[in-house]
């Protein structure tokens, strides 16, 4: 088979051990960045060009699409799909997952454990939206944000209310989280591969850090996790239409809670942590994805 990695840099880590999976396991592995692929459509049906020449006999791709791309990106990844192409991840699940908001409205509705969050369309002389969370402290979050960035923990709720009103100033659109103390600065991710978790890690942020993020210096170790914390990162991961994803959950005093379902995770601190072939476990999910794609429907008896 011929997999196509879409990524925009081949020396990630992530990149890297897709392309060894795949040809470990005897197909063809390229990598293409997506915003150099040109979109075309006409009567003749959609066709995709990289580079100036047209792309055929493509049969998957696997998209690692960053997040300040996410439009093109996922323009290109339903292009692939217009085209008969299988996908590792659909591209309106990923295009939800970016939306921060409109995923937790999703987890909300399917009825997903969580911090408990709030919008609004915030104004200076109306401070409700701090009174839906409860008392301070609270957590503040850009709905752009990654990797950790743009979260500011306010201590109080007057400060909680001055960094929403600087962020307001800026017209930047931020939710208010729970905080969730007892979780202690690490949090807990999922990695599920069709259904399946096939791999978990437990993350502490370093001293006097609420961020758990490894990009934000934390540190990683494996961890066996309970049968809820597993059925909750299934059913996130389920809701959001996502066969590849990274769950982000906090351990709390009445259970798992979700913070994020991540359509892009990366694979670096999670096979070093477990020791598991996570690539692999991606391109055998192709493999029998494709193999049940092309295999003939039984005839019906007379």
């Amino acid at each position: 088979m011929k997999i196509v990695v879409l990524s925009r840099n081949e020396k990630l880590y992530s990149t890297r051990r897709l392309v060894e999976a795949i040809e470990e396991r005897g197909h063809e592995g390229l990598v293409m960045d997506h915003l150099k692929c040109d979109i075309v459509m006409d009567d003749k049906g959609p066709s995709m060009f990289y580079k100036g020449e047209e792309l055929s006999n493509i049969d998957a791709v696997i998209p690692r699409i960053g997040a300040s791309v996410t439009f093109y990106g996922t323009a290109v990844v339903r292009q692939f799909e217009m085209m008969k192409v299988f996908s590792v991840l659909d591209s309106l699940a990923i295009t939800r997952s970016r939306d921060k908001l409109r995923s937790l409205q999703i987890l909300s509705r399917s009825g997903v454990r969580m911090p408990k969050t709030a919008f609004t369309n915030f104004s200076r002389q109306d401070n409700q939206v701090l009174n839906h969370i409860g008392q301070a402290p609270v957590v503040i979050k850009l709905l752009e944000g990654t990797q950790g960035l743009g979260v500011v923990l306010a201590e109080t709720n007057k400060a909680a209310k001055s960094v929403v009103e600087a962020f307001d100033s800026l017209k930047t659109r931020v939710i208010l989280q729970e905080f969730i103390e007892e979780a202690g600065g690490s949090d807990i991710r999922a990695f599920i591969v069709n259904g399946e978790i096939v791999g978990a890690m437990k993350r502490q942020g370093k001293e006097g850090e609420f961020r758990s993020n490894l990009h934000r210096g934390g540190n990683a170790r494996v961890i066996k996790l309970s049968r809820t914390e597993k059925a909750t990162a299934l059913k996130a991961a389920k809701s959001m239409g996502l066969a590849v994803a990274g769950v982000d959950m906090l351990q709390s005093k009445r259970g798992p809670l979700v913070l994020e379902v991540n359509s892009s995770p990366g694979l670096e601190g999670i096979e070093k942590a477990t020791g598991v072939d996570i690539a692999g476990k991606i391109i055998q999910y192709i493999e029998d994805s494709i193999a049940r794609k092309r295999k003939p429907k039984d005839r019906v008896k007379a």
